[in-house]
């Protein structure tokens, strides 16, 4: 079911940042901090799932799962990538229904070309508007929860220009869209037009690298967004992570003078992922020995 939290903050003016998860480890550790909203990156997902990059690969099968997965594990409400709604009218219906079974709060839907591209790379190219226009209609009307919140993207601004991603950022909200995400704007001054022409809740992606400029959230909502996802400062940290102590590993030969600070620490980690639970089960149905 969906969290009404996240509408609510919405309709209360409160700037919502959500941490990108990408499996349940992230998703428990973010979980566990605070957040009025996570956000289920589709890069990071594809990437720890399958290890391919995100190119329009993955499926709905593939993704329901794991979103699924993430939505019950979590407290907190998810917004879940959804990438193009993995084909056509029929197929953004199923997946619209399919996520809110989940128990996701927000499903978002891009207006990109099958195979879809991973937003801040370049060759992105996106479908006419109306066609798009048509898959928010379809979304509004295949969700059953009014908590159930769906998010318009458009990819237009790298290959069309900025008015053109602004007038179809106007269309979808139009159509029935909660929250309008126009990727990659190259510049705060692009920033502060969207956010004077859209009057909507709107999405900024924060992605480190990326074509975006990071804002302080302070600063975002002063220009008029509602929202902050972080989709790859998860995944990014855990690579370096990763790349550090096994390069320790590789080199010395055993993890013993590794900093206390590079390991989330065996117990934490029992703890985090519902040990202490199934020992107390253990505990009350253990059986006498010779039983």
């Amino acid at each position: 079911m969906a969290h009404p939290s996240l509408k609510a903050a919405f309709e209360a003016g409160r700037f919502v940042v959500a941490p990108g998860i990408f499996d349940m480890i992230s998703a428990r550790v973010a979980d566990g901090m605070g957040f009025t909203s996570l956000y289920a990156t589709g890069f990071g997902t594809v990437a720890s799932h399958l290890g391919v990059a995100d190119a329009g690969i993955a499926t709905y099968t593939d993704m329901v799962g794991r979103v699924g997965a993430f939505a019950r594990g979590c407290r907190t409400p998810v917004v879940a990538d959804a990438d193009t709604g993995y084909g056509g009218l029929l197929n953004v219906r199923h997946t619209v229904m399919g996520y809110e079974a989940a128990g996701v709060t927000g499903i978002q839907l891009e207006d990109q070309e099958m195979p879809k591209k991973c937003g801040h790379t370049p060759g992105r190219r996106v479908i006419p508007a109306e066609e798009m226009v048509l898959k928010i209609k379809v979304a509004a009307e295949a969700r059953r929860d009014p908590n159930m919140l769906i998010v318009a993207r458009t990819d237009a601004r790298t290959t069309l220009g900025l008015e053109e991603a602004i007038r179809r950022g106007q269309l979808y909200a139009d159509a029935g869209a909660d929250v309008i995400f126009i990727e990659s704007p190259e510049t705060e001054a692009e920033m502060q037009a969207i956010g004077k022409a859209i009057r909507k809740p709107l999405l900024a992606n924060m992605v480190e690298g990326g074509r975006t400029p990071i804002l302080p959230a302070r600063r975002l909502a002063e220009i008029g967004y509602a929202m902050a996802i972080y989709p790859a400062v998860g995944f990014l940290a855990v690579a370096a992570a990763l790349e550090r102590v096994y390069g320790h590993l590789k080199e010395q030969g055993d993890s013993n003078a590794l900093p206390a600070s590079d390991s989330y620490g065996f117990g934490r980690i029992c703890e985090l992922m519902g040990f202490p639970e199934v020992w107390e089960f253990d505990r009350k149905w253990a059986q006498p020995e010779g039983k």
